[in-house]
């Protein structure tokens, strides 16, 4: 794996919103954007795909990812392409030879309403066809040899992440693509969830460290390359900004200009002596290693958690807890498990919240942890 990062100015909006420019000058395989809500980032990516079916002879498909079924049917799936309608994008694409987009049967068409008939009248074939990873199952055996566009909206959560959800998305694409090399993957979310599976799978080392406005760019193989932009915030003076203007205001700097979302965690408020730690124990999570220590002393017991900044000293021994599979008895996946009396007694710890953070980061990492270790329970 090689990385640098791209010389970008950190203007990459157009009145106002997200603009696709920079990141696709690099010519990268998968194009990963993330930043503010509603700034525009799906927008220019369904515009970008409307385009190339449009320029193509309505040839050249789309492919729309989703992580559950019932973010692509009914009213949600109807909407998606609303926004490009109402600006006339629609019309302006196919220099007028249709108005609408429409939605049946999973799939999206370009189309006219015949005000006589009241009726919509769509083209034979689509422009966009609907994917959600919970039912991947479903489309192995369908074939799109012509979608040259693929979208995976909001593939970053604070929610639940699918039990082995990167398999599942490599799997939607291997069905997409077949032995083709065309394809354009658009990866777009929201800066909800610095700590998540696909930074850790697809090798992103540094994309929760980016700064806003900057594209890093990573090459795996001969062939393989990946554009991650972390977008600049589109416009710090939204009128709708003063909704969220409270004195605590670390909680919604993410809805204002596009930082990482991080809940408020306990943080320690007392000083404790070495000779207070009764356990140690660690969690071992993507790159990140924590401490955790059971203090108990005259005022009160609870577990202490911080970074570990340096490598394990007796890994064949601590308790270390990690996502991986390990043969050593030591090792344990679920963090709230209740199998032994020592992981009882350190999941009574949290069900009593007598759990303190070093910072929000390290919450946040646990956060994630726990819940990545909940649904690989149940995945096996």
């Amino acid at each position: 794996m090689a990385r640098k990062k791209a010389n970008v100015s950190h203007e990459t909006t157009e009145n106002g919103y997200y603009s696709l420019r920079n990141i696709l000058k690099e010519k990268a395989d998968y194009n990963i954007v993330f930043g503010e809500r509603s700034n525009g980032k799906t927008y220019s990516v369904l515009l970008y795909g409307l385009q190339e079916y449009a320029n193509s002879g309505y040839k050249n498909q789309m492919a729309i990812v989703r992580r559950w079924k019932e973010d692509i049917k009914g009213k949600r799936a109807e909407t998606f392409f609303n926004a490009l309608q109402e600006n006339g994008e629609i019309e302006k694409a196919t220099n007028g030879e249709y108005t609408e987009i429409i939605f049946s049967n999973g799939k999206w068409y370009l189309s006219n309403f015949d005000t006589d008939t009241q009726k919509h009248i769509p083209r034979k074939f689509p422009l966009a066809f609907s994917f959600s990873l919970s039912e991947v199952e479903h489309d192995k055996s369908a074939s799109f040899p012509n979608v040259t566009t693929v979208l995976f909206d909001e593939f970053l959560t604070r929610r639940y992440y699918l039990p082995d959800e990167f398999i599942l998305f490599m799997n939607t694409l291997s069905t997409i693509i077949r032995d083709r090399n065309n394809v354009k993957i658009f990866m777009l979310g929201n800066a909800v969830n610095r700590y998540n599976p696909y930074f850790q799978e697809m090798g992103l080392k540094h994309a929760d460290s980016m700064e806003q406005g900057t594209i890093d760019l990573y090459r795996f193989g001969s062939t393989l390359k990946i554009a991650v932009e972390y977008a600049a915030s589109t416009n710090k003076n939204k009128p709708s900004n003063k909704y969220f203007a409270f004195d605590n205001s670390e909680a919604v700097k993410m809805i204002i200009n596009g930082a990482w979302e991080m809940a408020i965690y306990p943080h320690l408020t007392e000083k404790f002596d070495k000779k207070d730690i009764m356990f140690t124990f660690f969690i071992e999570f993507g790159t990140n290693i924590l401490q955790c220590e059971v203090i108990a002393n005259q005022n009160d017991n609870y577990i202490y958690i911080h970074e570990k900044t340096t490598p394990f000293q007796n890994d064949s021994k601590d308790l270390i807890y990690s996502l991986e599979y390990h043969t050593q008895a030591n090792y344990k996946r679920r963090l709230l498990e209740t199998t032994t009396p020592l992981t009882r007694k350190i999941a009574r710890y949290f069900a009593l919240e007598k759990v303190f953070f070093q910072n929000n980061e390290v919450g946040e990492i646990v956060r994630n942890y726990i819940r990545q270790s909940e649904v690989s329970q149940f995945a096996k």
